[in-house]
């Protein structure tokens, strides 16, 4: 993770009461004493020697005193510690695994209800808030471009994308240029760029005559842009249980203006997807922000837990949940990445049956 190599090392033994103040604090979010630590965990040690090693513990930043209680609770570089270095996810059973595959469904009934009930299923299961979005194109291509003249040097752009979007801008040539050269000019275009991505666009237009090589990075601008401000349709749910899963309002009120301000939410997908590697069988790979990570100030009161489903040279998606930082990280982290290799196997399973494309898939 982003800021390993920034937290300082802890003896076993502060690992060992770190671990049980995050375990006991996640059950319940109330402030944990040493008392509590020596009475429900084998800690083999006295309640004294716990006191000293909580003493260290906050002053090194891992856990804090909210108020004049004898209670500590676990600062976001303590989870980030305990997740990042401390935790061991296991598998899900046999039992978890068959209960999510059986309600999570097919694709047959189609792409909505699956992605509801995926998003239905991971909110009851790990009992916090679920983002879901449907499988997408990770790249959008060259299709076919028309240039028309408008009046003297104005000439109109006409941009088709493979994923059916099209683009129209407004030229001002350096001379006036008959319909019959425009049209000649984008033939020598859609020749060259056919079904190729910004770069390679940029790359095939360089030896092209000037007015086509204008056309074509022109074309390249607007690929790019299409690529970097696309909004993913986003499935939510479980909602109704942030309120109850926050210790404080304002965390709370936080993670709901997460998930209903679609803008920075789908900024935020594509940012951490980014980061993420293509699921690969069972070794799906999770990206956990525990607090922001410093990066993001709108998420300061709220984790998540994302994973990328899906092939990226075909289609993918993001799967994953938020909620606080308490979140029980081992259940979440074993049951998006279990959901992310499920949906990736189903996905493979479609094209290699039906030879499904992307225009068709998406919603």
């Amino acid at each position: 993770m982003s800021d390993e190599r920034q937290l300082p090392s802890l003896s076993s033994r502060q690992e060992d009461i770190l671990t049980c103040i995050v375990q006991a604090y996640s059950d319940k979010p109330e402030p944990v004493g040493s008392r509590h630590l020596v009475k429900n965990f084998q800690l083999n040690i006295s309640s004294a020697t716990v006191r000293n090693e909580m003493a260290q513990l906050e002053e090194l930043g891992y856990i804090a005193a909210p108020h004049t209680s004898a209670g500590r609770v676990p600062t976001a570089a303590g989870f980030r510690y305990f997740v990042r270095r401390l935790l061991q996810t296991r598998s899900l059973t046999r039992r978890e695994q068959s209960h999510i595959s059986e309600r999570v469904g097919t694709l047959q009934s189609g792409m909505e209800q699956w992605m509801r009930r995926t998003a239905a299923l991971l909110a009851r299961s790990i009992q916090t808030a679920s983002i879901v979005t449907p499988p997408v194109s990770q790249a959008n291509s060259f299709k076919h471009v028309e240039l028309i003249s408008i009046q003297g040097r104005l000439a109109l752009m006409v941009l088709v994308l493979n994923s059916g979007s099209v683009h129209q801008r407004m030229l001002t040539l350096a001379e006036p240029v008959p319909q019959v050269k425009l049209g000649e000019a984008a033939k020598r275009v859609n020749e060259t760029c056919a079904d190729l991505g910004a770069r390679q666009v940029r790359l095939r237009s360089i030896n092209l005559p000037m007015l086509e090589r204008e056309v074509a990075e022109l074309t390249a601008e607007l690929i790019e842009n299409v690529d970097n401000n696309r909004a993913r349709y986003i499935y939510r749910d479980g909602l109704s249980r942030i309120m109850d899963n926050f210790a404080d309002e304002e965390g709370a009120q936080q993670a709901i203006r997460i998930l209903e301000e679609h803008t920075v939410l789908n900024a935020l997908l594509t940012e951490l997807l980014d980061r993420l590697p293509p699921a690969d069988g069972d070794a799906a790979d999770v990206q956990v922000v525990i607090a922001g990570d410093g990066r993001y100030e709108n998420l300061s009161r709220t984790s998540v837990v994302l994973s990328r489903y899906g092939d990226p040279d075909r289609m993918s998606g993001a799967v994953g949940v938020l909620g606080p930082t308490h979140i029980n990280y081992g259940h979440a982290i074993s049951t998006v990445r279990y959901v992310s290799n499920l949906m990736t196997n189903m996905l493979a399973t479609l094209y290699q049956d039906n030879g499904e494309d992307a225009e068709q898939l998406n919603i």
